[in-house]
């Protein structure tokens, strides 16, 4: 259902507010490009930091400029069951074509309970599900057997795997085939995961360059190895880059650089080390991305 190159929206603010202009600047450059999917509030929109209220204008605006040119998947996970049904359900409402769930963090769930946990907010909003499995954040896997489990409901239809473990990946595909679409959720990790099987990526550096990352996606689902890996070489010193501190920092600053957005964050999150700082401009140099005096 959901497959391609989709872009985790970074989520630009100006003066503490969301900057709306500049979100459906971005969108609608996005979808220029080509990009095959937008997810708002995920990990790189800052989920983490909006209010409930400012949750549902970003995805309200992000659905309202894409106006069903590419599929909206909106970032509604929570380590509250009863919240993630309740903002997966306004998302419904507002249009949404999917939900993207991260699994619930810091109360470090039991396998049993990530199965109720998704399968809870499926059968209550029956709407189209990926489940993100990103350990490094949350603090547990969801492993093989769980989402062989789920991919028996039908209203899961897919995984964000930033696991960077492709054991799993092959595990549930052995046994369920493509009832689960398996999306990258690392952009480097693209090119191994479709050599077997996955569809796509759900992608941070697609914020800088959605066409490459199309054109890179394409190739790798496709089994266009020469592109596939081409591509993968060209755009990995910029991934490399975009995830020297922790996402989205680099991807916004890297923005703001261009002048696209106002260099702003939501604490705990902050600006980047000058050091990193410089490391990031040289690869956006070394990319083309800006002028070669811009130091």
């Amino acid at each position: 259902m959901f497959t391609g190159a989709i872009t985790a929206l970074m989520t630009p603010f100006r003066d503490g507010r969301v900057d709306e202009e500049a979100l459906r600047r971005h969108v609608e450059e996005q979808i220029a490009a080509g990009i095959q999917g937008l997810v708002p509030v995920g990990t790189t929109g800052e989920s983490a930091t909006l209010t409930h209220a400012e949750h549902e204008l970003v995805v309200r605006i992000v659905i309202d400029q894409a106006k069903k040119r590419v599929p909206v998947i909106a970032g509604t996970g929570s380590n509250n069951t009863r919240e993630a049904v309740e903002l997966t359900a306004a998302a419904k409402r507002d249009g949404a074509d999917g939900a993207l769930l991260i699994s619930p963090y810091y109360n470090k769930p039991t396998q049993e309970g990530l199965y109720r946990h998704f399968a809870a907010v499926a059968t209550e909003t029956a709407l189209p599900l990926i489940v993100y499995n990103i350990p490094g954040r949350t603090g547990v896997t969801i492993g093989a057997e769980t989402l062989i489990r789920l991919g028996e409901h039908e209203h899961i239809v897919g995984v964000k795997d930033a696991t960077g473990n492709l054991d799993i990946a092959n595990a549930v595909t052995s046994v369920i085939g493509d009832r689960l679409t398996f999306l990258a959720g690392d952009d480097a990790m693209t090119l191994p995961l479709a050599s077997i099987g996955g569809k796509g990526v759900i992608s941070a550096v697609s914020n800088l360059v959605p066409a490459d990352m199309v054109a890179y996606t394409d190739a790798a689902v496709k089994g266009d190895l020469e592109t596939a890996r081409a591509l993968h070489r060209k755009l990995v010193p910029l991934i490399t880059a975009v995830f020297l501190e922790t996402n989205p920092i680099p991807v916004k600053t890297a923005l703001a650089m261009l002048g696209l957005i106002q260099e702003e964050f939501r604490l705990p999150l902050c600006e980047m080390t000058v050091a990193n700082r410089n490391k990031l401009r040289d690869a956006l140099l070394a990319y083309g991305l800006l002028p070669g005096d811009a130091r």
